[in-house]
């Protein structure tokens, strides 16, 4: 069983860019070649898009070897499966790392332990609970990412030939 994802490096410094070539070839076990263009957002740095098809599983372990790269902001999505749910990780430097469950039309599925949590961190006064929904959404890694998923010019054209 096979599920297809897609990384996107929204952010690399040059000197970084053969580093996650190699880390993303170390996971899926076959050579790998990003495209690399400038990242108009981050002067300085670069971006590329990756897609992927492997286990399930494979965009964890895709995220858990870009992770703790300080200067490095990437997304690593997972298509849902017969066998399991869909994907999302997203890394800031300044915020870490989000991981979120996704159903099959990429709405964010929220367990309910932490939804439970987090309400009863807001009844306690620990916190505003329309922030903590916020945070279980990624809220705070789209605000901070949207800037970065603009790719600017040059950058790859992804053609939609099915729509469901």
């Amino acid at each position: 069983m096979t599920t297809r994802g897609v990384l996107y490096v929204h952010s690399a410094p040059r000197a970084l860019c053969p580093h996650v070539e190699w880390a993303v070839a170390g996971v899926l076990g076959v050579r790998v070649q990003l495209d690399w263009i400038r990242q108009p957002a981050a002067p300085g740095t670069w971006r590329s898009e990756f897609s992927w098809q492997a286990r399930p599983g494979t965009a964890s372990k895709l995220a858990s070897a870009l992770r703790g790269w300080d200067l490095l902001r990437f997304e690593v999505t997972a298509e849902p499966s017969p066998t399991s749910e869909g994907e999302r990780y997203s890394s800031t430097p300044e915020l870490g790392i989000f991981h979120a469950v996704t159903g099959m039309h990429g709405d964010i599925l929220v367990p309910e332990d932490r939804l439970r949590a987090a309400l009863a961190r807001s009844v306690r006064g620990e916190t505003d609970l329309e922030a903590e929904i916020a945070k279980l959404l990624g809220k705070p890694w789209d605000d901070e990412l949207e800037s970065f998923r603009h790719a600017g010019e040059g950058a790859p054209v992804r053609w939609l030939h099915q729509v469901v």
